[in-house]
């Protein structure tokens, strides 16, 4: 089994395939599997996620006539050894979070918005 086959592939819409690319690859250490200007996809561990531009196939209108796009309400979780030393890494690379490091009953966490503005 190939390792994208073995992986969880989610489909991602971005506003901008190749500033999707450099956020995932620079900010929270994705590998690059392809780059296109239309799709894109990257990994880490066994998350692919699948970067479809305003063009691709995936923003193409469904049979209702809604119109597939990126941002919303969507978050994808990443689990790191240190959040505070992650967050002072990212910032001194130009990250702007939404918000500081919060603790609730599922642990500590911030949000950092994708160049889509989604959240990861």
């Amino acid at each position: 089994m190939t390792k994208t086959a073995s992986a969880a592939n989610v489909r991602y819409m971005v506003d901008n395939v190749g500033a999707a690319i450099g956020f995932y690859t620079a900010f929270l250490d994705f590998d690059l599997l392809t780059s296109f200007p239309t799709f894109g996809d990257v990994t880490r561990g066994n998350l692919r996620l699948l970067l479809g531009g305003p063009v691709s196939t995936a923003a193409q209108p469904m049979p209702d006539g809604a119109q597939p796009k990126p941002g919303g309400r969507n978050r994808i979780h990443l689990v790191v050894d240190d959040i505070e030393a992650k967050a002072d890494r990212l910032r001194a690379l130009g990250a702007n979070f939404r918000n500081e490091i919060i603790e609730g009953p599922g642990g500590r966490q911030i949000l950092l918005p994708d160049p889509s503005d989604s959240v990861a």
